[in-house]
């Protein structure tokens, strides 16, 4: 079966194929292997200047690595100032017995610590205005497409309770690794309002939603199965997939139509939308910056 294209991929990639004025440097973080080198090479051939920088996302002194390299990168003259920083990597895994290599949840892991690593390291290296883009999800709360699905929204708690792996002796559920998903993404919203109110000034911060993607990657976790249906479901019109909303990323983060946008305020594909009341909560985003300070202390 062919590999499923992902967002990061087709983002990139409708980045490089830009003119030469309006193309940046890439930058790419990612998981090092076949997958990052033929990304690269192929942004290369389009004409876009290309680093890559190998980093396992769900190891925090990788990420750490990764910002020290681009920190390198940008002191050392080598790219242009960095006036964008895309978080978009993300896992979904079948259930939240599996931990980082932290010891902490593994979709809690990449989906949020990681991304606030990076971006806490890299902040003070932004050069306004520029933006900062997260990748959400509608998943935070169940519509009727997902509760068809049966796709769980967020059921929040305390950060350090997410970011704590299910315990051996507790029965895996058919749910939980979708809902460990939701709250990653609800974290998410969160933490783009908080860091919005702490970012320097010029520091943008908006969060994307890049509608059902079905044939992407992300459902690895929840075996061949799942991701071969995923295949056939994008094929509905209507239905979003990673080549369709790569280009509507790399828009968010370049173009001037966008360049309004902070406050992590939320895009679905192409048009801002507000997201439900509780996805706006100041004494769980005070909480949230909180946690997540002790938590990335911890794995130093």
């Amino acid at each position: 079966p062919r590999p499923p294209v992902g967002l990061g991929k087709a983002a990139t990639l409708a980045i490089a194929n830009r003119p030469a004025p309006q193309r940046p440097d890439l930058l790419l973080v990612g998981r090092p292997g076949k997958a990052l080198t033929e990304v690269a090479e192929t942004a290369r051939a389009a004409g876009a200047s290309v680093h890559e920088i190998g980093c396992d996302l769900a190891r925090l002194a990788d990420v750490r690595n990764a910002g020290q390299q681009v920190k390198h990168l940008l002191e050392s003259g080598a790219v242009r100032p960095l006036r964008g920083l895309v978080a978009n990597a993300g896992v979904s895994v079948g259930d939240t017995h599996n931990a980082s290599p932290d010891g902490y949840e593994l979709t809690f892991a990449v989906n949020y610590l990681a991304h606030a690593q990076l971006i806490g390291d890299l902040l003070d290296s932004l050069v306004a205005p520029a933006r900062i883009v997260l990748l959400g999800s509608n998943t935070y709360h169940q519509n009727i497409f997902r509760r068809i699905l049966r796709v769980p929204p967020a059921v929040w708690r305390d950060p350090k309770e997410l970011a704590r792996p299910t315990a051996p002796d507790v029965p895996a559920t058919s749910e939980e690794g979708w809902t460990a998903y939701s709250n990653s993404k609800l974290a998410i919203l969160y933490y783009a309002h908080e860091l919005q109110r702490r970012a320097p000034a010029g520091i943008n911060v908006t969060v994307f939603e890049p509608g059902f993607m079905p044939g992407t990657g992300l459902s690895r976790g929840h075996g061949p199965g799942l991701q071969r249906i995923g295949r056939v479901i994008e094929q509905i019109p209507g239905v979003s997939s990673a080549t369709r909303s790569g280009p509507m990323l790399a828009s968010v983060v370049l173009d001037d139509r966008w360049a309004h946008l902070r406050g992590g305020a939320f895009v679905v594909k192409d048009e801002e939308r507000e997201v439900k009341p509780f996805a706006k909560d100041l004494a769980r985003e005070s909480r949230l910056w909180d946690a997540t300070a002790e938590l990335l202390n911890s794995a130093t």
